[in-house]
């Protein structure tokens, strides 16, 4: 869906004016370079001069090749490509070592395309590789020991690798909608590694229309629940049931008139 979006967008060329003036900085004071959505059909050079950027999303364009130079962005740590063109990645990405988050969710990545040197992310810990048209998972991915979430929804998997399955910090795999042999037994067992849910917060309008939908969906729900009154509380009862300071009253009481008899 996100794909049909740029190809209706006219291809808005990159200089380093217009590169300089889409940094924002991020709530813990790093630097994102923020050229999403603008109908890229190359990668635009001239960002290499911004290489110190910790940040960079070229996400819902229409890259077909991610160059070699990407090495350049070596202080980069969240890298964003999703919904491009993308066929392969360059080995010179897994020179990216300061890495921890990598989406190309949404692409046209093959097993084979997928560069080996993607087992050299060390910091690795987040990794999107859903929508994609992999056949397989490259069992070097057990490699990256700080992986915490994986996404390999809607490829073309019949296995996943014991060796990514057993990572040690794994806390989420999102496997769902493949050709597995038994789907349910697979999609039980990622459903069993999703041990805890991460809060991603984005803007409403850098969600796709699905992403969209199904947020509202879930915002309507809420809302909801929060309009239902509760039905008042039914206070209990227990009239048979002295307390001891309705006992001392009525002794208090029972001497009191006593001490007034004549």
């Amino acid at each position: 869906m996100a794909k049909e979006e740029t190809k209706g967008q006219k291809e808005k060329k990159i200089t380093l004016k217009i590169a300089k003036n889409s940094i924002r900085i991020c709530f813990d004071g790093g630097r994102r370079l923020d050229l999403s959505k603008m109908g890229i059909t190359t990668f635009p050079t001239c960002i290499l001069k911004l290489a110190d950027v910790d940040e960079l999303d070229l996400s819902r364009n229409m890259l077909k090749k991610i160059p070699s130079s990407i090495q350049k962005f070596q202080k980069l740590r969240w890298l964003d490509l999703h919904s491009n063109q993308l066929e392969g990645l360059p080995e010179a990405i897994g020179t990216l070592q300061n890495l921890s988050y990598l989406n190309v969710c949404n692409n046209k990545l093959t097993t084979k395309t997928l560069p080996e040197e993607l087992s050299l992310l060390k910091n690795l810990s987040i990794l999107n590789l859903g929508l994609n048209c992999l056949e397989s998972v490259p069992t070097s991915l057990g490699a990256l020991k700080e992986l915490e979430e994986i996404g390999l929804f809607d490829n073309a998997l019949t296995i996943i690798p014991d060796s990514v399955k057993k990572l040690p910090k794994l806390k989420k795999l999102n496997a769902k909608r493949n050709p597995f042999p038994d789907s349910t037994k697979q999609e039980e067992h990622a459903d069993s590694i999703e041990r805890t849910e991460t809060l991603h917060l984005v803007r409403e309008k850098d969600l796709c229309c699905s992403c969209l939908k199904m947020c509202q969906d879930e915002r309507d729900k809420l809302n909801k629940l929060k309009n239902v009154t509760p039905s008042p509380a039914k206070k209990l009862s227990f009239p048979l049931l002295l307390t001891p300071n309705s006992s001392a009253k009525d002794n208090q009481e029972e001497w009191r008139l006593r001490d007034n008899r004549p």
